[in-house]
């Protein structure tokens, strides 16, 4: 046999379980790239929006501060956040953490949606694989078994196509987590800053009406 193969050369080698890992890697590059499209589009960044909104509420310019904030809601995902935070400001402190605890929950949820699908898949691919393999080597020493001479080539052709079920698992595997481990950190590092903005937006808004009691 040839050393080297076409995708379609390996994909019948394969058997029948490359259907579901066909199925599986066409799902895993979809969702991750709907995801990566989805976040770029909804900007995790809060430094920058942290930074002008403080300025503008230091100076107790609440109406300059909530006009910015809606300006930037289509495009930042902190900004619904932090304007469900200020726009609970006359309610005090205890009623704006909650605010933002609402809204960050809702958005978070958002941002998240179709992460536990991507972990089932990079589950289900490896697994998917060594059955395709379990089930090729089943055939391979059916035929070994029938055979009226037995050789090493034999035996080794037997194996290594049905060991091509698990490579192809183990890749998308691979692909899914190394995808959903990216995204999930991206996530939970604007989990952590929006957290240290949404205190520090707080600490503003609450800490010269304390002063000045």
């Amino acid at each position: 046999m040839n050393d080297q193969f076409s995708l379609k050369q390996l994909f019948d080698l394969g058997g029948v379980f490359m259907w579901p890992l066909l199925v599986f890697s066409v799902a895993t590059l979809g969702l991750l790239l709907e995801r990566a499209v989805y976040i770029y589009f909804h900007d995790l960044s809060v430094k920058n929006l942290k930074v002008k909104l403080l300025e503008l509420v230091k100076a107790r310019n609440f109406t300059a501060a909530r006009s910015f904030l809606l300006g930037q809601s289509r495009r930042k995902s902190a900004a619904p956040i932090l304007l469900a935070c200020l726009d609970s400001a006359s309610q005090g402190e205890h009623r704006m953490e909650k605010a933002v605890e609402a809204e960050a929950g809702e958005r978070i949820r958002k941002l998240e949606n179709g992460f536990n699908f991507l972990q089932a898949l990079a589950s289900l691919a490896p697994l998917t694989g060594f059955l395709g393999t379990v089930s090729g080597m089943i055939g391979a020493f059916k035929s070994i078994a029938n055979a009226t001479e037995v050789n090493a080539q034999l035996v080794a052709n037997g194996i290594y196509e049905a060991l091509i079920t698990t490579v192809f698992g183990l890749i998308i595997a691979i692909v899914a987590i190394t995808g959903y481990n990216i995204l999930a950190h991206a996530v939970d590092k604007f989990a952590g800053d929006l957290e240290k903005g949404a205190s520090d937006l707080i600490a503003a808004v609450v800490t010269p009406q304390e002063e000045v009691k």
